[in-house]
């Protein structure tokens, strides 16, 4: 048996079923799994891969291990395993796997330490965590990287602020920012996967509710359409005007959190930073609020300052706090404020996921041909491999797009061309 630490292994059987459904979901990883297999350009490659331990991530490692990679996998977050996936990577695809759902601070950081126990020459991460460990450890293990990829916006924003002082050591390719990615696992991934956690965990209706969204990027949009569909009246507050602005032509009504907070019923933090729900928003809040965060860090909701505030609290549901504060109202924190649509849901569909991981697979392959030409820097993913991802899930969807004509490339290529 491989090294690992997992809840249960007898979990490996249904896992196993589980992975196999999200697989014939994701038809463009099977086929770069394919040329993998036949090509094994990660051959000789050693991956540390730090991410959200489910079914499509299971389908992704294989993908990896197919194209010749050692690999090993610890969890990005402490809410996220799916525990049957992580047993059945071990005992079924024999890959090294260091997770366990609801495990503690302590217990997540040991995990990453176990996954970058065999020197990894490459690096996978959502939420930067494995980065910033080699990088405040430094010693042989930071040297021997010669690149590494990133999942998500959080991610992202912590790597572009490392390359900004200066204090990247490895090339970073941002996998996040692939509009293969952004476009559609922030916007239709986590739009859908975040109304999914708060329906499973609450089982409320949404129709007529005032639903708060609390950051207007991909992953806001994505939450605040899925909401107004299914009949919410929906508010977005935001910081950056430009947003703001885009969300009200969009026809949502935009304003502070310290106005939002008094006639919301359910709250979404998607901002990527911190302290976004506070003290003063949870005093203002109605009788049964729901507050909820879908950003990858549980710091937007100040869930410490809400313990202090309440005069009790019990779990009144599965995945659900119930704070009773002095002033007699109830406010509803989900998953502990960490990721409702993994800690009370499934994550994205295999089918968007199918295109993240797609670039995580092939901007894996593409850093490793290219490392010694890359500066410790954080690239964007290739244009080439972009377009060929979104041409590969065209054709799985049986869809056919239009070619420009010799005549169209003249014109688009000249400026002499007009009226």
């Amino acid at each position: 048996m491989v090294d690992h630490h997992v809840a249960d292994l007898a979990l490996a059987g249904k896992g196993k079923l589980r992975i196999e459904w999200a697989e014939m979901r994701m038809p463009v990883l099977r086929l770069i799994r394919a040329r993998f297999e036949r090509e094994k350009p990660l051959a000789g490659a050693k991956l540390a891969a730090c991410l959200h331990v489910t079914t499509e991530t299971a389908n992704l490692m294989r993908t990896l291990v197919a194209g010749g990679a050692e690999v090993r996998l610890c969890a990005s977050n402490p809410l996220s395993t799916q525990d049957d996936v992580a047993a059945s990577l071990v005992a079924d695809f024999g890959i090294p796997t260091f997770a366990v759902c609801g495990e503690d601070r302590d217990t997540y950081y040991s995990h990453i330490q176990s996954a970058l126990a065999f020197g990894p020459t490459l690096t996978m991460d959502d939420g930067a965590d494995v980065v910033s460990t080699l990088h405040k450890e430094g010693g042989a293990r930071l040297e021997g990287i010669v690149a590494g990829t990133e999942e998500t916006t959080t991610g992202v924003i912590r790597l572009r602020a490392m390359e900004r002082d200066g204090a990247l050591r490895y090339p970073i390719i941002a996998v996040n920012d692939a509009d293969t990615k952004h476009l559609f696992d922030n916007r239709y991934g986590t739009g859908q996967s975040s109304i999914d956690g708060i329906l499973r965990a609450t089982n409320i209706l949404l129709a007529g509710q005032t639903v708060v969204i609390c950051g207007y990027g991909m992953c806001g949009r994505g939450c605040a359409r899925r909401a107004q569909g299914m009949g919410a009246h929906v508010v977005v507050c935001e910081v950056d005007p430009l947003r703001g602005l885009e969300a009200v032509m969009d026809g949502y009504r935009v304003m502070p959190i310290a106005e939002a907070a008094k006639i919301g019923d359910v709250f979404i933090t998607v901002t990527g930073c911190c302290s976004v729900v506070r003290r003063e928003h949870f005093s203002t809040m109605k009788d049964g609020a729901i507050v909820c965060n879908s950003g990858h860090f549980d710091v937007e909701l100040e869930v410490a300052a809400l313990r202090e505030m309440a005069s009790s609290s019990r779990e009144i549901r599965q995945f659900v706090t119930e704070y009773t504060l002095d002033n007699g109202r109830r406010v509803n924190v989900i998953g502990e404020g960490r990721l409702v649509n993994l800690a009370a849901a499934e994550g994205h569909p295999a089918s968007v996921m199918d295109m993240s991981f797609a670039n995580q697979a092939l901007c894996a392959e593409y850093a490793l041909k290219n490392s010694t030409s890359l500066q410790n820097r954080v690239y964007s993913v290739p244009r080439e491999i972009d377009e060929d991802i979104a041409r590969l899930k065209l054709e799985a969807m049986g869809v056919e797009i239009d070619r420009l004509t010799p005549e169209q490339q003249r014109y688009l290529s000249s400026w002499e061309e007009g009226t």
